[in-house]
């Protein structure tokens, strides 16, 4: 399933709407695809007519209801934890939320998958989230850091294009820097540079040649182009070309 998949059931929320008391309610519902396929502790207890609602009015044998909210959902874990399997646990307000409005605390709730073997030790499966009556799963830490790692490429990509404008080469002395702000008459040398550096993207360098430094090939195309407009600047003085003189 994809990183980007969501779920919302608009009827549920319409009808009930969602709060803490039925934030597991709403992530077990049977279209969720984020639910496991597998029986969860959840629902024996739900069978058994106990959940963080029932809880909150009737309270247990030990404590009484009514109860808190907070200690609602402390009893609601105490009887998952007597459980084992696959269960759903509706994580705790972060710090500094326990004075937030009603519509606050509806905003988001975490929900976390486990199996649970022992009263106290679990393996967690997966991290969800519900952002305004939307279901998404939590990104893996994979996939976090190859979103941290695509941005900081991207970054230093447009640092080097921009860097790229600023250097100079020239035959004799090599590549050098210019910072300077580009007046009118640089704009089509950099125009020039920047389809340049493209070029030279493109292309592998595989030899570390110093600047100005010419392989045997170039050297030999050059005597050749130097050879070509030798022979072209006799014929352009030849009589034959100037004059239209016949041969013979």
């Amino acid at each position: 399933m994809s990183e980007t998949a969501s779920f919302v059931d608009p009827v549920f929320l319409a009808r009930f709407g969602l709060t803490r008391i039925n934030a597991i309610d709403y992530f077990l519902h049977p279209l969720n695809p984020f639910r496991t396929k597998s029986k969860t502790s959840n629902e024996v207890l739900s069978m058994q007519g106990i959940s963080i609602g029932t809880l909150l009015a009737w309270g247990t044998g030990t404590r009484p209801g009514p109860l808190t909210p907070e200690e609602g959902e402390d009893e609601y874990r105490v009887a998952l934890s007597r459980l084992t399997g696959e269960q759903y646990e509706l994580l705790p307000l972060a710090a500094g939320m326990e004075g937030a409005t009603p519509q606050q605390l509806a905003a988001l709730f975490t929900i976390r998958h486990v199996h649970r073997t022992s009263h106290n030790q679990t393996k967690v499966l997966g991290i969800y989230y519900i952002l305004e009556g939307v279901i998404y799963k939590s990104p893996t830490v994979r996939s976090l850091m190859k979103a941290h790692v695509t941005r900081t490429l991207e970054g230093l990509s447009e640092a080097c294009d921009a860097l790229s404008v600023c250097a100079r080469y020239d035959p004799t002395t090599g590549y050098v820097w210019k910072f300077e702000p580009p007046t009118d008459d640089d704009e089509d040398d950099e125009i020039n540079n920047v389809q340049e550096n493209r070029r030279r993207k493109r292309r592998r360098i595989l030899d570390n040649r110093r600047p100005g430094e010419r392989t045997e090939a170039e050297e030999e195309g050059i005597r050749a182009s130097e050879a070509i407009d030798r022979i072209l600047s006799r014929l352009s003085n030849s009589e034959i070309v100037v004059k239209g003189k016949p041969i013979g």
